[in-house]
C-alpha cells in the first residue's frame, strides 16, 4: 500500500521531498455534523489517487478527499468525505481484511512557522460504509517511559502529540492491527483500535532481537532525553503481513522481519548482507503470495553506496536482487507473478521477476480521447481473475480492460467541479505552474458535437496562444460528465506556452471558449512559478 509523504524534521533526511510528492493538495480544517456520501458518481472525489484495494468487483481507494468505494469493478463510485468523520481530512493510508476496511487520517497544521503533518486517527468500517467507527491518534502518557520486552525494561520516549505522527501504512495478521506510524513507531492493536501497544524493533546498531536477550537502549526515532540514540530503524514507515505469524517492517533504517507476529525481529539493510537491498529508506512494501516474493521500495539514506531502487527477495529475506536502480518507486501490486511499480516515471512493470520492465507508453483515455499528462504514478491494483488494472495519479484514477501487457482499453476518471450550464467555464488548477502540470479548461458543448475554438489572451488581450481552433468536441470526443447530458462537461488543456513554445510569464491571462454559433464564453488563469 502506499505510504503517505511527510515533513518532518530537516534532520530527517528527504523528509520534504516524501511529503510534497505523496499529498499534492493542501489540507484544511473542516466542521460539519455529518457525513457527506454521494453515491452512484461518475468519478471518485479527488484527483489525488494515494492508495487502491481491489477486491472482487468491490474497490476501495484512498484520495486527497476521503475514500471512495466502488463495486461495480470502478464504473460509478460512492464517495465518503466532509462531515464529521473524514471532515477535510487527506487519507495517509488504507487496509483491508476479511470484509473491514480500514483508513488512517491526517492534516496539516502550522506550529512556530511551519506547516506540519499530523495524524487524526482512523475510521474502519464493517458495512461497505453504511457506518463508520472513528479512532483517535494513538498517544503515549508523558509518564510511558518503559517498554517491558521479555526480559528487559527497555527505555521509550514517549510520543504524546500527534503532530508528525501519522499512521502511513496498516497490516493485519489473525486478531491484530498493526500500524506503521513515523515518530510513533510501529505500533498493534488486539482489540480493534481501542487501545494500542508500542512494538520493539532493532536499535540501529543491532541486527536482531529476541525476548530473550539482555538489551539496552532507548526506543526512540531521535535522540532525547533518554539518551543520543537516534535510531533510523524506529522511524516506521510501512508493513506488511505475509501470514499470521510474518511481517515485514519498512523503517528508514531497512526491512525488519518477524516470524512468531512481531515478537522477535532480524534486519536487513545495505551494511548487513552480501546482497543487500539498494537503499535503507523502506518507503513501501509489497508481498506477492503467488510465489512468496517481498517487494520493497527501497531509496537512498544516508549511505554513500545505496541507491534508489526496488529490491526483492525470494528466499524470505535472505538475500535480494535490485532493480531499477534511480526510481523512485512508491507502490506494488501483483497480478500472478507480474509486479506493477508505480513510480515517479511511470507504472513499470515486470512479467519475469524483474529482468525487464515494461511501462505504458501513452494512456489515452478510449472513449473521450483524452490522454494522461503525468508519467507520475503513486498506487496501483490489480487481480488474478480480472483483466482490469488500477492505477493511481494526481490527475486522477486510471483503469485498463488489457487484451496485452498495457495495451487494452483505457479509462479516466478524473474529479471535477460539474458544468452547471452551457455558459459555464471554469479552468484548474488555478493558479498553475506549467513546468510542472497542465491547466484544464472545462465547458459545456451542449451535449451535441460541435467546432470548438479555444485561445488565450494576456491581461492587455493580446493574442498568446490559440489552444485548438475548430476541434470538434462532444459525442464522447474531451467529454468527462454527462455524456448523454445537454450540460455535458468537456476538457481541454493549456500547456501555458505561447504560440512560439515558450511558457508565459507570471500573471493573468484570459482565455476565451467559442462553441459553435454560440457566444463566446471567457474565463480567467493565473500562471504561477
Amino acid at each position: 500500500m502506499i505510504k503517505y509523504r511527510l515533513i518532518f524534521l530537516i534532520s530527517f533526511f528527504l523528509s520534504g521531498i516524501l511529503f510534497a510528492q505523496y499529498i499534492p493538495n493542501s489540507f484544511k480544517l473542516y466542521e460539519e455534523n455529518k457525513l457527506f456520501k454521494s453515491s452512484s458518481e461518475e468519478t471518485p472525489a479527488s484527483n489525488s489517487v494515494t492508495d487502491i484495494i481491489s477486491i472482487g468487483d468491490t474497490v476501495w481507494i484512498g484520495t486527497g478527499k476521503g475514500v471512495s468505494l466502488s463495486t461495480d469493478n470502478g464504473e460509478t463510485w460512492t464517495n465518503f468525505t466532509g462531515g464529521d468523520v473524514f471532515g477535510d481530512e487527506n487519507i495517509a493510508s488504507i487496509g483491508y481484511k476479511n470484509g473491514v476496511f480500514w483508513a488512517s487520517t491526517a492534516h496539516n497544521t502550522d506550529q512556530n512557522g511551519q506547516s506540519l503533518p499530523e495524524g487524526s486517527g482512523f475510521k474502519y468500517t464493517t458495512d461497505n460504509g453504511l457506518t463508520w467507527s472513528s479512532i483517535p491518534q494513538p498517544l503515549d502518557d508523558p509518564n510511558d517511559t518503559i517498554v517491558v520486552y521479555g526480559i528487559n525494561n527497555i527505555r521509550a520516549l514517549p510520543v504524546t502529540v500527534a503532530i508528525q505522527n501519522l499512521a502511513f501504512d496498516i497490516a493485519f495478521t489473525k486478531g491484530t492491527v498493526w500500524s506503521a506510524n513515523f515518530a510513533g513507531g510501529l505500533r498493534k492493536s488486539t482489540d480493534n483500535g481501542k487501545t494500542w501497544q508500542r512494538v520493539v524493533l532493532p536499535p540501529d546498531n543491532l541486527d536482531s532481537i529476541s525476548p530473550t536477550d539482555t538489551l539496552n537502549f532507548a526506543l526512540q526515532p531521535v535522540a532525547g532525553k533518554f539518551g543520543p540514540d537516534n535510531n533510523l530503524n524506529h522511524r516506521v514507515f510501512s508493513v506488511v503481513s505475509a501470514n499470521d505469524s510474518t511481517l515485514y517492517v519498512g523503517t528508514a533504517g531497512g526491512i525488519n522481519k518477524s516470524t512468531d507476529n512481531g515478537i522477535s525481529w532480524k534486519k536487513f539493510n545495505h551494511q548487513n548482507q552480501s546482497n543487500p537491498i539498494s537503499g535503507n529508506f523502506i518507503v513501501a512494501l509489497g508481498y506477492n503470495k503467488n510465489n512468496n516474493s517481498v517487494w520493497a521500495a527501497s531509496w537512498k539514506a544516508e549511505g554513500e553506496t545505496e541507491f534508489f531502487g526496488v529490491s526483492s527477495s525470494f528466499d524470505g529475506g535472505a538475500n535480494w536482487s535490485t532493480f531499477l536502480n534511480g526510481e523512485r518507486v512508491h507502490n506494488f501490486a501483483f497480478k500472478s507473478n507480474q509486479v506493477i511499480a508505480p513510480a515517479d516515471n511511470g507504472a513499470f512493470r515486470t512479467t519475469n521477476s524483474g529482468t525487464s520492465w515494461i511501462v505504458p507508453s501513452s494512456i489515452v483515455d478510449s472513449k473521450s480521447g483524452l490522454a494522461l499528462t503525468t508519467n507520475t504514478f503513486f498506487s496501483a491494483a490489480a487481480q488474478n481473475a480480472s483483466l482490469r488494472i488500477f492505477l493511481g495519479t494526481d490527475q486522477g484514477l486510471v483503469m485498463i480492460d488489457e487484451i496485452g501487457i498495457w495495451s487494452g482499453s483505457w479509462k479516466l476518471k478524473s474529479a471535477s467541479e460539474k458544468i452547471k450550464s452551457n455558459g459555464e467555464t471554469f479552468a484548474y488548477p488555478n493558479p498553475f505552474t506549467p513546468r510542472l502540470e497542465q491547466v484544464k479548461i472545462k465547458y459545456s458543448t451542449g451535449g451535441k458535437n460541435e467546432s470548438v475554438t479555444i485561445r488565450i489572451f494576456d491581461f492587455g488581450m493580446n493574442l498568446v496562444r490559440t489552444v485548438i481552433q475548430n476541434a470538434q468536441r462532444g459525442n464522447g470526443v474531451h467529454v468527462v460528465e454527462g455524456s448523454k447530458s445537454s450540460v455535458n462537461g468537456v476538457i481541454d488543456f493549456w500547456d501555458g506556452r505561447d504560440d512560439s513554445g515558450n511558457i508565459v510569464p507570471n500573471g493573468v491571462y484570459f482565455y476565451r471558449v467559442e462553441v459553435g454559433n454560440n457566444s463566446p464564453v471567457y474565463g480567467k488563469i493565473m500562471v504561477l512559478q
